[in-house]
């Protein structure tokens, strides 16, 4: 929770919530559901509103969910958080993400809601993450209830633009969220809810859920698995309105961006400096009234009342200014501005040509000088996170750090500011001397006391240069252009900074390195960059300012020990190892409305040696555990993912218990094919 949040206590509407509903599906399985909604709505119907999650209603998003939905529900409207089938209370068992029997669930749910007496049959969908993915992909199944979507943090590519794969590449990040549904899964219901089955529901979860890093590592480049559920397969499906929010620290923006370009329905997009979060709890600040903008939204799509909503901008966005680097903000300067459309007519097209070393405004006669990078793993280290959780520290450091092992192209200071709204495309003409190789490519603003802040960056497992689907293997030596684009972003360049374009080939453990060391050539006078430049404009100057960040009352929890985050970067000069660990300890909390004391730490360990690249090894491990009176569960879950230069090789080990006794335990050891990765 921001310190920004007012806490709101009184509503249009007094709220009352039922703390478990049973929704039935066709094949007997009962999913559990919270609905809060206005003490009378039996007798005036309002519209629903349906946040559909595996991240357990009753425990690890109780408080987030407590500020948005009373608040929500208090303004006239059935507020519904409902369990994914396998998690939380909800009966049976979370084999994958998106499996069609998720999105077949979510419409049964739908069709349940409609058919309340306390619904006016009108249905809505809200979701960030998990919920803004299957908001989409049930919205693309056009189920008659559903006449509108909020989508945050979500895309609607699930290769290309998601945590799994960037640019072809393999994201750490893959590794670590594998895990953290592994947790997820390896938790029971709570008795208070199911009662004396609650075991066996437990045991069908441990024994059936899987490994699902063993699944996804079965997918290593575009194919039938990752279309499923990706709407950019058919834009068109998407007949409802729908409303795109993501922040620049957040590893979604960009399909903020095309969704805004491809769907042919009324659409809105906004994105502010915002992590992995509801913009109403949203850091980097500033958090905004996100709830009022909602609010609006739901009134005018699911009500019918003109709120002005559609009168304004397509697409509004947090211009930042230019920050000092670290792995921590608070809080962004910068100023909000608007685009009528997407594409914009306001955004052009500023090139830069690569010279040696430099950045200039045009080619050099005859200069096509050949540079050459074979970058060191430890390149990489200070990258932060592909998606931002907390905004700190897990956003990218100073980058100077990780300019000593990258081939690096300064401008000249600039003579006036220079301000950037869209992705900047870099196109190089390159060799390699390996047949798989990878480009990482980082755009910094350079300050005065060269202090290097990256403003986005972007991936290319050059296999990949034509085709995901298809991916070619390289010819030694052979010249290839290729065309790399960077994530979106919004960003002014002061006055006496300098724009740096930086090129690497690695980026561990950001991304997973090549099999071995590669040498890239880089052809500086026929490889150049383009930034989307955006001129200010004065109608910025004229919109209307957000509301504050306002939400319920959170629900009340007591801290028995607080949590502690930490980004840790270790260089073992006798050993030539370097480490990056990542501590993620919620801390051990209680929850008084149930009486439950909540427990969950997560520690996450990269390592390589010297420029051994078969020595990458990722170690991620997890304890959570449950508490009330005698009742006590607990998990323990460990992943490790090693590779050779032919494989991936995953260890992991789960072990339950019930008080001191353990309850179940399971041991993985895998071994998948490389796959042009």
């Amino acid at each position: 929770m921001t310190p920004e949040l007012q806490q709101v206590t009184e509503t249009p509407h007094q709220v009352r919530t039922i703390e478990n509903v049973w929704i039935p599906m066709p094949d007997g399985t009962q999913l559990a559901a919270r609905v809060g909604l206005p003490v009378d709505a039996e007798q005036r119907p309002v519209p629903a509103i349906l946040e559909y999650i595996p991240y357990r209603k009753r425990d690890f998003t109780c408080l987030r969910d407590s500020i948005m939905h009373p608040f929500v529900a208090g303004h006239g409207y059935a507020c519904v958080r409902v369990d994914l089938r396998g998690s939380g209370d909800s009966d049976g068992v979370l084999r994958d993400e998106y499996l069609q029997q998720e999105l077949d669930d979510g419409v049964e749910v739908l069709r349940w809601l409609a058919a309340q007496p306390w619904c006016s049959g009108e249905v809505g969908m809200i979701g960030i993450s998990w919920g803004g993915f299957n908001g989409l992909q049930i919205a693309a199944m056009q189920p008659p209830e559903l006449k509108a979507v909020i989508t945050a943090c979500s895309t609607d590519d699930r290769y290309a633009d998601d945590i799994h794969h960037m640019g072809g590449c393999l994201l750490g990040d893959n590794l670590s969220w594998a895990s953290v549904m592994f947790a997820y899964n390896a938790m029971p219901p709570d008795p208070e809810i199911v009662g004396e089955r609650w075991r066996e529901m437990w045991r069908n979860r441990l024994e059936g859920s899987g490994l699902w890093l063993d699944q996804w590592l079965g997918h290593q480049r575009r194919d039938g698995y990752w279309k499923h559920g990706s709407i950019c397969e058919n834009f068109s499906a998407v007949k409802c309105p729908v409303f795109a929010v993501s922040g620049w620290a957040d590893g979604y923006s960009n399909a903020v961006f095309r969704l805004l370009a491809k769907l042919e329905v009324p659409r809105k997009g906004l994105i502010g400096p915002w992590s992995h979060k509801y913009p109403h709890l949203g850091v980097p600040g500033p958090a905004i009234g996100f709830l009022q903008e909602c609010l609006r939204w739901w009134d005018r799509w699911l009500k019918g009342v003109e709120t002005g909503v559609m009168e304004e901008p397509m697409l509004r966005v947090w211009m930042q200014d230019s920050v000092p680097p670290t792995g921590s903000y608070v809080s962004r300067p910068g100023r909000w501005v608007a685009e009528p459309s997407w594409p914009s007519p306001n955004i052009h097209e500023q090139l830069l040509v690569l010279a040696p070393h430099r950045l200039t405004q045009e080619a050099e006669p005859s200069d096509e000088t050949p540079l050459t990078i074979q970058s060191p793993l430890s390149v990489g280290l200070f990258a932060g996170k592909w998606c931002s959780y907390a905004a700190g520290p897990d956003l990218a450091h100073d980058q100077r750090q990780e300019d000593g092992g990258a081939l690096v192209f300064d401008s000249p200071p600039l003579d006036q500011p220079l301000e950037i709204l869209g992705a900047p495309v870099v196109e190089l003409e390159v060799a390699a001397d390996k047949p798989v190789a990878m480009l990482a490519a980082r755009l910094s603003d350079i300050a005065p006391d060269d202090k290097a802040t990256r403003v986005t960056y972007g991936l290319l497992n050059l296999t990949h240069r034509d085709s995901s689907e298809h991916p070619q293997l390289l010819e030694s030596g052979r010249r290839y252009r290729v065309r790399l684009r960077l994530n979106h972003i919004a960003q002014v360049f002061p006055a006496g900074h300098r724009i740096r374009l930086a090129l690497s080939t690695s980026y561990w453990p950001l991304a997973w390195a090549p099999p071995a060391p590669v040498r890239l050539t880089v052809y500086s006078g026929a490889s150049v960059l383009s930034l989307p430049a955006r001129p200010a404009r004065l109608e910025d100057d004229s919109l209307p300012a957000f509301g504050p960040p306002l939400g319920a009352a959170p629900e009340p929890r007591r801290v028995i020990e607080p949590g502690h985050h930490n980004w840790l970067v270790r260089r073992d000069l006798a050993k030539d190892e370097s480490t990056l660990e990542v501590i993620n300890d919620h801390g051990v909390f209680h929850i008084d409305s149930i009486d439950l004391t909540v427990c969950n730490r997560v520690r996450e360990c990269y390592s390589s040696r010297d420029d051994d690249f078969t020595s990458l090894r990722g170690d991620v491990q997890s304890t959570r555990w449950l508490r009330r009176g005698d009742w006590q569960v607990r998990s323990e879950t460990r992943t490790v993912l090693t590779a050779t230069e032919t494989e991936f090789h995953i260890q992991a080990d789960l072990d339950a218990f019930e008080g001191d006794k353990r309850f179940f335990c399971r041991s993985w050891d895998r071994r998948i094919p490389r796959d042009f990765v």
